[in-house]
């Protein structure tokens, strides 16, 4: 190898600080990714070939270093070492380390791996953080790593939840962390607050490039207040867990930032995504919208929500017909999920209690009726317009995503799910939802302004069924040139068939005369 490295090596050995497991000497070269800090970098891991990141010239002024690595579906590994330790290494989409600096340490080094057969593309940063801010994950009790800045996130058809450990104080290079549990006060890591944060990609936008590039909008805490929306705010109080509804098919974003309001610092925890769906199941997948059953199912509600829409209150049976398959539709879709094991895949905290929740639902759906209850023509067209047209949205929903199929889902994962009262229901409203929402408005007023003008002059209602039938019965008796006036009575007529049927099994007679002639 020659006598040049092995000097280089020498000198570099005796600068301080240098000699440690956490750091690499060496240029950049193949399997070596040099980064900078607060810098992004594309790269690509293959299974064969880990690579190694690199970080030089770290200021004196840094304490803590928060090195992050994403990807869209596909796992990747990060360490501090070759060795995968369970308490210095994670693996998944969305993972970090904290490296805590030590005096006069200006490198840190970190392994990057995957496991998959295919290439994964990531994208990587390391940001920087001082003594003053608060250090995310510093008091982890719960996960594998001994400071966790990582968010971890579980889905399922209802919710979304995503969970965090507590952290800690910031403190200088080379002294002790201060203590996680033994006091309570001001001094301590309780007086500590965390901003959950909600960031919703593009609508319909599966690629790999919008997800990286969206974010690196979540990873720093200045883009994150500027760029997302601040859900909630927890206080080391309230435990670090925080539930949304599922939007499956939707790219969503979220981050947790945790602030010190003594010192007024900050420091953001590694972002996390999801699709609330698989991007390698074959059935089901984030790239299906749904069955062909359900595609069939919703584009023939949608024509008879049309026809509803238009048409509805004239064609009194078949609107009777429509609401009523809607309302026995939504009650036994929640007594057989609820009941049976099959299973289908306002944030106000007033309404987390289901006893309000319900109680004010109803009386929102009562109130409208009793408001109308002196035209109830005119309720039952805007009955017609609404929901006929919501139908169409439905049907859209099937084939396009949009959010405004949320307001009867929302209301049926509440029903059908006991935990779902504590998830925010935050939706995205995007460039597909105004679309829809035109539609949605201008199919309702077009079909309730049909409507009116037709029935203007009209009688309200048609009549009852059987004020039908019993008018038509007096007509018969009254009027004896009706032909149906000669109708035997119903009980005369059963009488008659049932002579028929008799005679059909009676056996026949013999022809011919039984008594001589009388002379």
């Amino acid at each position: 190898m020659g006598l040049l490295p092995l000097l280089v090596l020498a000198v570099l050995a005796l600068e301080p600080g240098a000699a440690s497991g956490a750091e690499t000497v060496g240029n950049s070269s193949e399997g070596l990714l040099e980064f900078s800090v607060g810098k992004f970098r594309y790269f690509k891991l293959n299974r064969p070939f880990p690579e190694e990141a690199i970080l030089r010239h770290i200021s004196s002024n840094v304490t803590f270093l928060i090195f992050q690595l994403h990807s869209q579906y596909q796992n990747t590994t990060i360490s501090f070492s070759e060795m995968l330790l369970p308490n210095a290494s994670g693996t998944g989409t969305d993972k970090g380390l904290v490296f805590i600096l030590r005096p006069e340490q200006s490198m840190c080094t970190w392994h990057l791996e995957t496991l998959d057969s295919k290439p994964v593309q990531n994208v990587a940063i390391p940001l920087s953080y001082s003594e003053r801010d608060p250090v995310p994950g510093g008091c982890n009790l719960e996960f594998d790593l001994d400071i966790d800045p990582n968010i971890y996130l579980q889905y399922n058809f209802f919710e979304t939840t995503i969970k965090f450990a507590p952290a800690n104080l910031g403190y200088a290079r080379g002294t002790a962390p201060p203590p996680c549990d033994i006091e309570t006060g001001q001094d301590s890591r309780w007086r500590l607050q965390y901003d959950v944060y909600q960031y919703f990609m593009p609508e319909n936008d599966l690629t790999e490039e919008a997800l990286l590039r969206h974010l690196q909008r979540m990873a720093e805490v200045p883009q994150v207040k500027a760029n997302a929306v601040k859900v909630v705010t927890l206080t080391a109080d309230d435990k670090t867990i925080v539930s949304f509804s599922s939007l499956w098919g939707q790219g969503v974003i979220y981050n947790v930032i945790v602030r010190d309001p003594f010192l007024n610092t900050s420091a953001a925890y590694v972002p996390v995504h999801t699709y609330a769906c698989s991007f390698e199941a074959e059935e089901g997948n984030c790239f299906s919208l749904g069955r062909v059953s359900t595609k069939v199912f919703f584009t023939l509600f949608a024509l008879l929500g049309l026809f509803i829409c238009f048409f509805g209150h004239r064609f009194w049976k078949t609107e009777l017909f429509f609401i009523g398959f809607i309302l026995m539709g939504f009650f036994f879709y929640i007594l057989i999920t609820r009941l049976t094991p099959i299973k289908y895949d306002g944030n106000l905290k007033i309404f987390r209690d289901d006893a309000v929740f319900w109680v004010t639902f109803s009386c929102i759906a009562v109130l409208i009726p009793v408001v109308f209850m002196g035209c109830l023509r005119i309720l039952n067209i805007l009955t017609c317009g609404f929901i006929g047209s919501y139908s169409v949205v439905l049907a859209i929903d099937s084939y396009l995503y949009t959010s405004l199929s949320y307001i009867t889902l929302n209301v049926l994962k509440r029903a059908l799910h006991v935990d779902f009262r504590r998830a925010f229901v935050n939706v995205p409203f995007q460039t597909n939802d105004f679309i829809v929402l035109a539609a949605w408005g201008m199919l309702a007023v077009s079909g309730i302004t049909l409507q009116i003008r037709r029935e203007r002059g009209q009688p309200f209602f048609p009549p009852h069924p059987y004020m039908l039938w019993k008018r038509e019965r007096e007509r018969r008796v009254t009027n004896i040139l009706d032909p149906s006036y000669h109708i035997p009575p119903l009980r005369e007529r059963l009488y008659g068939q049932l002579a028929q049927i008799k005679a059909l099994f009676q056996k026949e007679q013999p022809a011919g005369e039984r008594t001589p002639l009388l002379l």
